[in-house]
């Protein structure tokens, strides 16, 4: 069953259970079981600033230990770090796999999101491509004609990944 705009408490019943979305046939909804708290998004934030250390995550998030080794468990565990020793062997330190690196869209989506509707001082921080200092900005564009859409362009349609689901 496709979901349309106003029907996801139809479809969720209201009665879906956070570990259960990952059977969810939607690409929107299973992420969140990976990344949907924020302490996941902000190790993702700092680990694209290059912490790379367990202690740097923990002194930068003011995380507990054991909430910020659950979420790095997680996010090794679906790929998007990995842990391995540092190159001088010193200690162990976790990186972004190619997987992580495709969630950078994701955060400067929400950057932007953020700069325009919660920054009423201006962005706090600005995201400047090296190579002409331009800033970078999240654009949905159609892969068939290049042309920028926004969600009032979009129509949903069954893909090739959904599932029938008994009634």
């Amino acid at each position: 069953m496709l979901v349309r705009r106003g029907e996801v408490g139809a479809a969720h019943n209201g009665r879906v259970r956070y570990e259960e979305l990952a059977d969810v046939p939607c690409s929107i909804t299973r992420p969140l079981v990976i990344f949907g708290d924020r302490w996941t998004l902000l190790i993702l934030k700092y680990s694209f600033a290059g912490v790379r250390r367990f202690n740097a995550f923990q002194s930068a998030l003011g995380i507990s230990r054991s909430r910020l080794r659950d979420r790095l468990d997680r996010l090794i565990e679906h790929e998007i770090l990995v842990k391995r020793p540092a190159e001088d062997g010193a200690y162990e330190e976790y990186r972004l796999t190619e997987k992580g690196h495709a969630i950078y869209p994701i955060l400067m989506a929400i950057r932007d999101w953020g700069d325009t509707y919660l920054a009423p001082d201006g962005p706090p921080v600005e995201y400047r491509h090296r190579g002409c200092t331009g800033e970078a900005h999240t654009h949905l564009t159609c892969d068939k004609c290049a042309v920028e859409v926004t969600a009032r362009d979009i129509e949903p349609e069954a893909g090739p990944g959904m599932v029938s689901r008994p009634a």
